[in-house]
C-alpha cells in the first residue's frame, strides 16, 4: 500500500547534510519525493512510497546524518505528489 507523508524536522538540521543525506536515503529506499530547507532553519520534507519503507524514512528522519541534532519530527498524512524520483529542492 502506498502512503503519503509530509515532515518537518526541527532541531540543527541545515548546515549539517540533512537534505543530502535524505536524498540518498530515500533513493535506497525507493521513496519518491522532495526535500528543502525553510526559512524557519527546519526541513521540510514530502515523501511518497510503500508504507513500510516510508516507515523507515520516518525513523531515519528521527537521527538524521551524523551531524544533525533532531529535536522534532511533524508528520502529516500527505497526498500523491507525482514525483518520479527524489529531489533537492
Amino acid at each position: 500500500m502506498e502512503r503519503y507523508v509530509r515532515i518537518t524536522i526541527s532541531g540543527k538540521v541545515q548546515g549539517v547534510g540533512f537534505r543530502y543525506s535524505a536524498l540518498k536515503r530515500a533513493g535506497s529506499l525507493g521513496i519518491r519525493g522532495s526535500v528543502r530547507n525553510m526559512p524557519d532553519g527546519s526541513v521540510y520534507i514530502e515523501a511518497a512510497g510503500r508504507d513500510q519503507d516510508i516507515g523507515k524514512f520516518l525513523e531515519w528522519c528521527h537521527q538524521g546524518p551524523p551531524l544533525a541534532r533532531v529535536d522534532k519530527v511533524s508528520i502529516d498524512e500527505g497526498y500523491d505528489n507525482n514525483y518520479r524520483g527524489f529531489v533537492i529542492k
